[in-house]
């Protein structure tokens, strides 16, 4: 049944239910539109703040392939933000409001950028982990209902498949190394594996988005079964590494066909998305002060588009 029988909202769903894509130009309901402009802007933000805890780590990569691979990644983030953020434009909303809400703190962006990346193992475990928890999500995103954002995420996955895998060769190359690296790999293991699940949100049971968004198209799976699906992929990853997920009801449930797991800390993640976890206030200075210190370069370069524009003006003339 559609929403107060509105024609125009009968046959947006209609165009929904036949896997057409939303463009930024067709009728759309206010509520499709500003629930996208939450979900890409963080996203948007979740890329940029993710640059945090990997930028702090170039300079001390053990070698200088570690080094140009994980600066290569930073960009890439970088680019997905900037993609996102213009996917979100197409909405309605400005550049400018996009940065106010996340320095304001109204918006919010993933819980994971702020737990501390404290060894180099956690590079590791954050491409392993993190990047592979977002694809799981990402790649379901490129066939998402509103068609800017989808396409933006089509490239989007494509990188992140490829963090994942350089994640995942730095925890090789530890596991095979000496058994203090292997330890390091386990403890970067211990530390990521909890916030990496809550990364695909609150329970169905609590989602208050979560059946809209199906009726949308704006998601195409929930919560819990992107979680599950995390899970029973990463078990048969951590076992060729050697090392062991930091779970003692991890087991195999053949009835489900699925791994079983144990609970998580849902106070924890509450606490996070609130602003009090561990990297919270560190991570928004952070972005904060860059946009600041950022200020000269952004009005320089609007000087100078301002003279190549007179310019152009003249020589027109």
């Amino acid at each position: 049944m559609y929403l107060n029988n509105d024609p125009l909202e009968a046959d947006f769903q209609a165009k929904i239910d036949k896997g057409q894509n939303i463009e930024a130009k067709d009728w759309m309901p206010e509520k499709y539109r500003k629930t996208h402009i939450r979900q890409i802007s963080q996203h948007a933000h979740s890329e940029i703040v993710g640059m945090l805890p990997e930028g702090n780590w170039i300079t001390r990569a053990p070698s200088l392939r570690r080094k140009v691979a994980l600066l290569a990644k930073v960009q890439d983030e970088a680019g997905h933000g900037l993609y996102l953020y213009s996917a979100a434009e197409t909405l309605g909303i400005t550049r400018d409001e996009l940065y106010d809400q996340l320095h304001s703190g109204k918006a919010k962006y993933s819980s994971i950028f702020n737990y501390p990346a404290v060894t180099w193992a956690d590079m590791g475990a954050v491409g392993w982990l993190v990047d592979g928890a977002a694809i799981m999500n990402q790649v379901m995103l490129t066939r998402t209902s509103y068609g800017p954002y989808a396409r933006a995420m089509v490239r989007i996955c494509k990188e992140e498949s490829f963090h994942q895998r350089q994640g995942y060769e730095i925890m090789l190359t530890l596991c095979n190394g000496t058994e203090v690296q292997k330890r390091m790999a386990q403890d970067a293991l211990n530390r990521w594996w909890w916030p990496s699940l809550m990364m695909f949100g609150p329970r169905d049971a609590e989602s208050p988005h979560t059946e809209q968004a199906l009726k949308w198209k704006i998601k195409l799976k929930t919560n819990d079964e992107l979680r599950q699906q995390f899970v029973d992929q990463t078990v048969s990853q951590a076992e060729i590494l050697g090392i062991t997920i930091p779970d003692p009801k991890l087991k195999w449930n053949e009835a489900r066909g699925h791994y079983d797991f144990g609970d998580i800390d849902w106070e924890e993640f509450t606490q996070v998305v609130a602003g009090n976890g561990p990297c919270n206030r560190e991570r928004l200075e952070a972005r904060k002060s860059a946009w600041e210190k950022g200020a000269w370069v952004r009005d320089a370069a609007l000087a100078y588009a301002e003279k190549q524009e007179q310019r152009s003006l003249k020589v027109a003339v």
